[in-house]
């Protein structure tokens, strides 16, 4: 199953950077725009919270809008939360947002573990084209971040 990680430090205290990641409405913001990310539902979006299922409209590749609908499995507040895709694009989505503070700051760590469908096919199509979809997903999400917080 490949996985993907990467980690950031961004410059600010654990609440100002919790209160950002933890806001859903913020998707929007930190996906690449040629991806059309629409929150669906709820509308309104409500705090996270253990349970929470939200439902999106996104093109990840080949400007195909897909839904996916994802719920928060694991919330414990200014240290993690984690998502978990219940519909989408992926046969898994398993998503871990980890929280630590340094002395630079505050490190934001995401463990993505994914696989695609269609057995092999999938595999190959995850070694060649979505392995690199999501690193630019991820180098696209921390160069917002970084304007955003001053980094």
């Amino acid at each position: 199953m490949p996985v993907f990680e990467t980690s950031q430090i961004i410059r600010t205290d654990l609440e100002t950077c919790w209160n950002f990641f933890s806001d859903p409405s913020n998707l929007s913001i930190i996906t690449p725009p040629e991806m059309k990310f629409t929150v669906m539902f709820p509308d309104p979006l409500p705090v996270m919270h253990q349970g929470l299922i939200i439902r999106y409209r996104v093109s990840p590749l080949l400007n195909i809008p897909v839904n996916w609908i994802t719920e928060i499995t694991h919330v414990r507040k200014y240290d993690y939360f984690v998502d978990n895709q219940l519909k989408g694009p992926f046969r898994l989505w398993h998503h871990q947002h980890l929280f630590r503070e340094v002395n630079q700051g505050i490190e934001i760590i995401d463990i993505v573990n994914y696989e695609l469908p269609f057995g092999k096919l999938g595999e190959l199509a995850a070694l060649w084209m979505v392995k690199r979809r999501i690193l630019h997903i991820f180098n696209y999400r921390k160069t917002i971040i970084e304007s955003r917080f001053g980094n």
